[in-house]
């Protein structure tokens, strides 16, 4: 003989239905565990100012000070005395420079005047008698005699300076001077690429002979000379 089960005592027949609903319940409380926010607790001042107590200030009272008006300008004289000159006051006579046909006629004999004379420098290249260089005073032409004489010069006195050759300086020294009206030498200026250069180029100048001074319409002028003196290495 079986033994037959009470449909309503079994147990285990919702067993699922409990399991669904224990999961959810467990999911849920899970989640709004997780989704849980907690914030800080903020106190609530009172931060506004009461501006009417910080302008609330006593204003002190000033008081005005009056000046005086300015005195009034002083009325003029009613009577006006008039002062009579007493000096006398010489005229002017002015007497005619006409002449009359009585008067005599002085001859005025001739009048010498006198040439400006102009301290004016005259270029080498046109001058009419230029300066002559001692030892061209019987030369026709005393301009080449001259210009070949200050190149004898030239090599005559030549010395390279020592520290310029250790250097290895070398280059054109462009000499200006001018001779002046007694035939002396002056104004002496130099342009090169060294000054040591420069130097030995015055020296040189320093020590041309006095000449026979540039002529121009006869009269003694200065005349600007100019003449190119190169350095060259071996």
């Amino acid at each position: 003989m079986e033994p037959k089960k009470n449909p309503k005592a079994d147990v285990g027949r919702s067993s699922g239905l409990y399991f669904v609903i224990g999961l959810a319940v467990t999911m849920g409380l899970v989640y709004t565990a997780l989704e849980w926010k907690t914030y800080d607790k903020t106190n609530d001042y009172d931060i506004s100012m009461n501006v009417d107590d910080e302008l609330d200030e006593e204003v002190p009272m000033t008081e005005q000070i009056k000046t005086p008006p300015p005195p009034p300008p002083p009325a003029a004289p009613e009577i006006i005395e008039v002062v009579e000159d007493e000096e006398e006051v010489e005229e002017t006579v002015i007497e005619s420079t006409e002449t009359s046909q009585e008067e005599e006629i002085i001859e005025v004999e001739d009048v010498m005047v006198e040439e400006e004379v102009e301290d004016v420098d005259v270029p080498f290249a046109v001058i009419e008698d230029v300066p002559i260089f001692p030892g061209c005073e019987s030369e026709s032409d005393k301009r080449a005699c001259f210009q070949k004489m200050m190149q004898k010069h030239i090599g005559k006195n030549f010395r390279y300076p020592e520290i310029a050759q250790e250097m290895g300086v070398q280059g054109r020294v462009s000499v200006m001077f001018t001779i002046q009206k007694d035939g002396s030498i002056g104004n002496v200026r130099m342009r090169g690429p060294d000054k040591n250069l420069e130097k030995e180029a015055a020296r040189i100048i320093s020590k041309l002979p006095k000449m026979t001074p540039g002529k121009q319409r006869g009269r003694a002028v200065r005349v600007p000379f100019s003449i190119p003196i190169t350095f060259k290495l071996q």
